[in-house]
């Protein structure tokens, strides 16, 4: 079986989300870093223009998504699951809630001046000009609204005002009591808003969170080793893509295989990418690519939160 390799960066708060689900599984994995900001030119041969971090390579099938990404770390380790029986629509659809709404709020928190000052005060100041043109770009066009600080204030104690209630009724140690993808969408913000001395203290005001937030932490990342990008498109060359689902999943909107399509987020990062149509299943799609350096590869995409149309 192929290698797990993700390519991500380390202050990526999604890519926490995915270290902290390898973690969970006690999985082995590749660490291949890739750059915070565009251009990213080892990591556009795998996903034909797909930006956003982080993403699950497996020889030579690229996951884009950690919605998806949790779904075939499942495939490889059914146990401890990401999605427990009983409670796969209730982690999913709070996943989801979480990875835009609670995301979007953390984002505007870690974003304010005084946060940004203590966050970049050590770089140079063309990075952090760098920073904010390319986060000006990965956020136009989509459907992702910028939230002010402001508001986000306004609003966070409420939410976590909810989910210290949740944790505090719920029976065993978790949001919907065992471990599932609900608590690794929410950590990953809550990392990200403790990042700071300035906004620290917007988890460390609540008790129950604070403490559940240790125990999803503790989790750990897994065992990682070190790999070269240059290494894991190698890999993608050297290998072929694994056997595609038959589900028998008929598309509403009547794409049919073998059609050239584009695939891209909504919300943000929007950048498509083109390539036939192989596989439109009920949760994921999945495009045929060639690159010169990479080979051939199937690209996956989730069907919540992407746009496919025809060329």
């Amino acid at each position: 079986m192929s290698e797990l390799i993700l390519h991500h960066y380390p202050t990526s708060p999604f890519a926490e989300k995915a270290r902290l689900m390898l973690g969970y599984k006690q999985l082995s994995w590749r660490s291949v870093h890739i750059p915070p900001l565009m251009p990213k030119p080892d990591l556009m041969p795998l996903t034909g223009g797909y930006r956003k971090t982080p993403v699950l390579q497996v020889g030579a099938d690229i996951y884009c998504d950690t919605a998806l990404i949790a779904r075939r770390l499942e495939q490889e380790k059914a146990v401890p699951a990401l999605f427990p029986e009983g409670h796969e629509f209730t982690s999913a659809s709070f996943a989801l809630w979480v990875d835009s709404v609670i995301f979007q709020h953390a984002v505007s928190l870690v974003f304010q001046p005084e946060s940004i000052a203590m966050r970049f005060g050590k770089l140079p100041p063309e990075f952090l000009k760098a920073f904010v043109a390319d986060r000006s770009q990965l956020f136009s066009g989509g459907t992702a609204s910028k939230l002010s600080a402001e508001q986000a204030k306004h609003q966070w104690p409420a939410f976590m005002a909810r989910i210290e209630e949740q944790l505090s009724r719920e029976e065993g140690d978790f949001l919907f009591g065992e471990p599932s993808i609900a608590d690794f969408s929410l950590a990953h913000c809550l990392w990200f808003v403790k990042a700071t001395p300035v906004t620290s203290p917007l988890v460390d005001a609540y008790p129950a969170v604070s403490a559940w937030l240790g125990r999803v932490l503790g989790f750990g990342h897994g065992s990682p080793s070190e790999m070269s990008a240059e290494e894991a498109i190698n890999v993608a060359r050297d290998s072929q893509p694994a056997a595609l689902p038959q589900d028998g999943f008929v598309d509403p909107n009547g794409l049919q295989i073998g059609q050239r399509v584009a695939i891209a987020a909504t919300d943000y990062g929007c950048d498509p990418v083109e390539g036939e149509l192989v596989h439109a299943g009920l949760e994921s799609l999945v495009l045929r690519r060639e690159d010169p350096r990479a080979g051939t590869v199937h690209v996956h995409f989730p069907r919540i939160g992407f746009a496919i149309r025809a060329l």
